[in-house]
């Protein structure tokens, strides 16, 4: 079974794009929380550890940013102050390091390549994470990602990893480190999809799911 968690506000290209690997799509709707605007991106929901999906439930509170994190192979990155105590728990379990940042919004503003490899416009985020050895970070120009109702949005939240692909919610060309881009994610063997002419849009991360 394959799964993809995604905005209900998703290019069409990039829903059919999953479709045809073979994923079931389960839209997040549009709603008045925690605002308009980001109320149906995923990350502000759930996360991804240890490939298992950790959910918030729906009345529990500080979810909004309590799930806005990044898993990699040896460590937790959040704001710390914030973490949901069930993603703290899943953490604990996978023996990950827990790195603290100021930004609460991490996860919607790193996008993770592979288990150490993350491209972050975050200036915050990016020199603690070039503390650590074997953290590797791509540091690129902020903004030239859209998020209606506010001025820009983050790559993090434009894309995702499905596979052996890492998928983006728009078109790379238009960012103007797209060649940057391209290049940190083949060096790490990985393919890229994405959609010619499409600004790039935030929709709080992709999040795919596989099941033998």
């Amino acid at each position: 079974m394959r799964k993809a968690y995604i905005s209900i506000l998703a290019y069409p290209e990039t829903k059919t794009w999953l479709r045809s690997r073979g994923y079931e799509l389960e839209e997040f709707p549009e709603g008045e929380h925690p605002y308009p605007a980001v109320s149906s991106h995923p990350d502000m929901y759930m996360t991804n550890g240890g490939g298992k999906l950790i959910m918030a439930e729906k009345d529990e509170k500080r979810r909004y940013l309590g799930y806005n994190c990044v898993f990699l192979d040896k460590y937790l990155i959040h704001n710390l102050k914030l973490t949901a105590p069930k993603v703290m728990e899943a953490a604990d379990r996978l023996g990950l390091e827990m790195i603290h940042v100021n930004q609460g919004y991490t996860k919607c503003s790193c996008a993770v390549v592979d288990g150490r490899s993350v491209i972050t416009a975050d200036e915050g985020i990016c020199s603690v994470l070039r503390r650590c050895p074997d953290i590797d970070v791509l540091k690129i120009r902020a903004g030239h990602v859209s998020l209606p109702g506010f001025d820009y949005g983050f790559l993090g939240g434009a894309s995702g990893r499905a596979g052996d692909t890492v998928l983006f919610n728009g078109d790379l060309d238009l960012h103007p480190d797209g060649s940057e881009i391209r290049r940190f994610i083949a060096d790490r063997g990985l393919k890229i999809a994405d959609f010619k002419g499409r600004e790039l849009m935030d929709i709080g991360t992709i999040f795919t799911f596989s099941k033998e």
